[in-house]
């Protein structure tokens, strides 16, 4: 059960990854593929790696009101833009934006 959620989720997002660039500017994703392998890249970097870094940074996190989660979303796209071949983030605002809209529709579904 909790796998299959797991898997639903994957997939949303593959999809949102994959509609995104055609709203947003400087992301761009080469076709499904790419956008499901970044998705599952996604996860894992959010299970490994972003509980790391929001214990460095939290300081910073509490004084931002949590805002600053936007950025370490936006650096974990730009770390799996570097991993993915076919998924590219032009830089860091496209980034943040990009995890801001992605965080947003998550948030609503």
């Amino acid at each position: 059960m909790k796998g299959e959620r797991l898997m639903i989720r994957v997939l949303w997002n593959a999809l949102l990854i994959l509609a995104l660039p055609y709203i947003l500017p400087g992301v761009a994703v080469s076709g499904f593929l790419a956008a499901f392998i970044t998705a599952v890249v996604l996860a894992v970097l959010n299970v490994l790696v972003k509980p790391v870094l929001i214990v460095l940074t939290l300081p910073v996190t509490v004084l931002s009101l949590g805002l600053f989660l936007f950025v370490i979303n936006a650096l974990l796209l730009m770390l799996a833009s570097v991993i993915v071949p076919g998924f590219y983030v032009s830089g860091f605002g496209a980034a943040l934006l990009f995890s801001f809209v992605l965080s947003l529709v998550n948030a609503i579904i």
